[in-house]
């Protein structure tokens, strides 16, 4: 099977940062798990990750009607390297040595980053506080940007400040895809 590259080492981390989750048993394997109508992103991971995938993506009905698109990788030595970095007693964490790349970042954002008017959010609110400092720090020593915690009703995610946010938009923009265009202010 081989090891992973550093492109893919970099997809998966911005995947475990935004939807994507890993199960480990004796080896560790990836899901991405998205709404039907992202087909087309499901599609792309898939293409990136495809090596180490024995199944196509598929639909599944999820709850309340839900119509997902997914795909698992297999179980490999290489992925549980990853899981033991992400996951601590089964709970995802951030941890202190993630590389924040480009590519990372574009995924991330993708996956769980919104606009409002000018401002930026990831939504990070499934992370602890600390994590979520972590992530703060790391966005502003790997790539320049500004970033505050902002509370979400009675939880918190990320703002990238909107000085910060031209250069987010040159960091992520060839990593992209045009579906998610919508998310990126003008």
């Amino acid at each position: 099977m081989g090891s992973l590259t550093e492109r893919q080492r970099s997809i998966i981390a911005g995947c475990l940062l935004g939807d994507g989750t890993m199960r480990c048993k004796e080896n560790a394997l990836l899901e991405i798990n998205h709404a039907y109508s992202q087909k087309e992103y499901v599609d792309w991971k898939y293409s990136e990750l495809r090596r180490f995938v024995t199944t196509p993506p598929k639909i599944r009905n999820g709850n309340n009607a839900r119509i997902a698109y997914r795909f698992t990788t297999k179980s490999l030595p290489a992925l549980t390297k990853i899981y033991n970095q992400f996951y601590h007693n089964g709970s995802k964490r951030i941890p202190k040595d993630v590389n924040l790349r480009p590519i990372s970042l574009a995924i991330w954002f993708m996956d769980d980053g919104n606009k409002s008017h000018r401002a930026l959010y990831l939504n990070t609110q499934r992370f602890s506080i600390a994590d979520q400092y972590k992530l703060i720090k790391m966005l502003k020593e790997q790539s320049g940007l500004k970033a505050y915690l902002n509370r979400d009703k009675q939880y918190y995610r990320l703002r990238i400040a909107v000085s910060s946010v031209p250069r987010f938009k040159r960091i992520v923009g060839r990593h992209m895809l045009k579906m998610f265009e919508y998310k990126i202010p003008l």
